[in-house]
This record gives C-alpha cells, sequence and structure tokens, in this order.
C-alpha cells in the first residue's frame, strides 16, 4: 500500500510570479486557498481550477494543480464539462462581477440551477480592473467610470440575490481582509455537495478603491456587517450599539438592544440556513447599507440531487436495459435515410 504524502500550503504554491496590483485582495484570496488545499485530504492530480477572463481569472496559474483559464464569461461552460466527464475531480470556479455576471451570467445561471458539484468563487470589487475601470453589472448606481463619466444609471445585480433566484443550494458571502471568516466560508462551500457560490467582497486598490470600506476595516466592521451563524439570532454591533433584526411577513425591521437584553425575548430572528425555500435568504441577501448592516456568512445550504450523479444514475439504467452499444449501433438506428 502507498504511502499517503501529507501535503502542505507550498505544495500547491506555483512557480508563477503573482502579477496583481499591491494592495489588491486577490492575494489574501489566493493565499487563503493555497492554505486550505491540504486541509481538503484532496490529491493534487484530482484538483483543477478554471477561470474566466479578468483580474481574478489569473488564478489557474498560481495554483500548482491543473488549471484552465478559458475565454470571457465561458468558465462555468468548460468547468461543467470537466465534472461531467470526471465527477471525481475537485472543480473551484474563479470569476468575477464582470466575467460571472455579465457576459457570463447566462452560463452562471445553468450550473447553478443543475447544481453541479463545484466550488464558484465570484470576485466582487463592483468594477472592471483588467480593463482599466468601467462600470460592472454590480457597480453602484451613480458609479463615475470611464464609461460612465455622468454616473452609472444601471440597476445594479446583487450576485448573492441572483445565485439564490438561481436555485442554488449553497450561498455565502466574505471579505477578503477577515482571513478566519474567508477560511471557514470557502471549507464550508467545499464541502457542500452540489454547486457553492461564494460572493467575496473586495476593493480595487487602481479604479475603485474603498468601495467595501466599511465591512473591510475591523473598526467599522461590527457596525456595519452582519456575521451569520446558523442557530444564532440576527444581530450585530459593536458594545453600546447592539441591533437586531426582526421578520414578520417577510417585512425587516431594526430593533435597538441594550448590551443585556436577551434576543430571543425581543423576537430576534434566529438565522436558519438550511430552509427548504430561498426566499429568508433572499431577504438577508438584499439588505444593504445605510438602513441595514450587510450580511455575510453562509446565507443557504440545503442539500439536493447532484447533476452528474443524475446523469451517471441515467446512463448507467440505460446501460442495463439496452447493453453498451456502439457509436456505430447508435449512427444507424431510428429514423435515417439514404441520398442518392
Amino acid at each position: 500500500m502507498a504511502e499517503t504524502i501529507q501535503l502542505t500550503r507550498k505544495d500547491f504554491v506555483s512557480d508563477q510570479d503573482v502579477r496583481w496590483c499591491p494592495g489588491c485582495g486577490d492575494y489574501a484570496i489566493l493565499s487563503s486557498i493555497q492554505k486550505l488545499m491540504p486541509e481538503l485530504g484532496v490529491p493534487k492530480e484530482d484538483i483543477l481550477f478554471i477561470s474566466g477572463i479578468g483580474c481574478s481569472s489569473r488564478f489557474p496559474y498560481y495554483m500548482n494543480t491543473y488549471g484552465f483559464h478559458t475565454v470571457h464569461g465561458r468558465a462555468p461552460a468548460f468547468a461543467s464539462g470537466a465534472i461531467v466527464s470526471n465527477p471525481d475531480l475537485s472543480v473551484w470556479l474563479i470569476t468575477g462581477d464582470g466575467d460571472g455576471l455579465s457576459i457570463g451570467g447566462n452560463h452562471l445561471l445553468h450550473t447553478l440551477r443543475r447544481n453541479l458539484n463545484m466550488q464558484i468563487l465570484l470576485f466582487n470589487n463592483r468594477i472592471y480592473g483588467l480593463t482599466k475601470g468601467q462600470y460592472s453589472p454590480t457597480s453602484k448606481e451613480g458609479t463615475k467610470a470611464k464609461t460612465t463619466p455622468d454616473g452609472s444609471i444601471d440597476h445594479p445585480v446583487c450576485p448573492a440575490t441572483f445565485a439564490l433566484g438561481s436555485g442554488a443550494t449553497f450561498v455565502a458571502r466574505t471579505v477578503d481582509t477577515d482571513l478566519k471568516h474567508m477560511s471557514m466560508v470557502f471549507k464550508r462551500a467545499a464541502e457542500h455537495p452540489g454547486a457553492a457560490f461564494v460572493e467575496i467582497f473586495q476593493n480595487c486598490v487602481i479604479f475603485n478603491d474603498k468601495e467595501w470600506e466599511e465591512i473591510e476595516d475591523k473598526k467599522t466592521r461590527p457596525d456595519a456587517a452582519l456575521k451569520l451563524e446558523h442557530g444564532e439570532p440576527l444581530v450585530w454591533g459593536s458594545s453600546g450599539n447592539r441591533k437586531g433584526i426582526k421578520m414578520r411577513n417577510g417585512i425587516v425591521s431594526v430593533i435597538e438592544l441594550s448590551d443585556d437584553d436577551d434576543p430571543a425575548e425581543k423576537g430576534i430572528r434566529i438565522h436558519d440556513e438550511r430552509m427548504p425555500t430561498p426566499g429568508y435568504a433572499t431577504i438577508l441577501s438584499s439588505l444593504t447599507r445605510p438602513d441595514y448592516p450587510m450580511p455575510i456568512g453562509v446565507l443557504r445550504a440545503v442539500e439536493s440531487s447532484v447533476y452528474e450523479d443524475d446523469l451517471i444514475g441515467q446512463i448507467d439504467a440505460a446501460k442495463e436495459q439496452r447493453g453498451e452499444g456502439t457509436l456505430e449501433d447508435l449512427l444507424y438506428s431510428g429514423d435515417t435515410w439514404t441520398v442518392e
């Protein structure tokens, strides 16, 4: 029996020079993923990183695993083909708000609704960084960029809400400056059977700096972000500024809490990531600053049939019923005709 080799973070660091701008959150995300890989116990030859186009999509070059830097918006299609062809692979799809939600939105939607077994990491800096600062599908209304000098008039896409509306069985958010939280979310995503969608808040230090400043900064994060924990009340805020969320008939209200208040007695909602329908998680995903905190953590985690498992079962059933068959038999079966 071959001896199992214990891998470390260094085993997943490639020999390529990392070419992101100094201060970019991509470095922290990369480091977190490289640190996580040995913990998963998956052999390097069974790990595949696939990306589209954008700053985030350089990711496969920097992972010492198999990888594929594909074309704009089409990473979900490549990843779907890979996992269907080899369901034993651990597939990680790396994309950004422009690549994944603009030209790639349709591909991402169908990957999520099919529930293919892969981890989808969407880096959201609300701007096109690689092409030098055009507004993106997630840019806030009024964003002044090279393509919107007078301010964007588009209504932005909320990635988490999009994923939930597409039927995603696992949807989470994290922030690139909170390494502990980010690692927890990535590990939860890796353990989920099916499509796991993670939105990562990050700033583009060159073209859209301080976009998530309230949530990025450790000093302001407690009062700006709501950390979700299954079975715990929806409470956030620093000492002397605690608040909680109540929900009634889908309507959200914010309740002021003293440091001594019992959230349960005040009727504060208990977080349930396992709600069978996505309505509750969708309400959470729609909360925005400054009226509400930004929920981060696992919004939804439910189990459903996995696409490639169903596909393999269908193929096995067909073989049992009809036999192995050959390509020639298939070509000459059914309706055929001869052209003279």
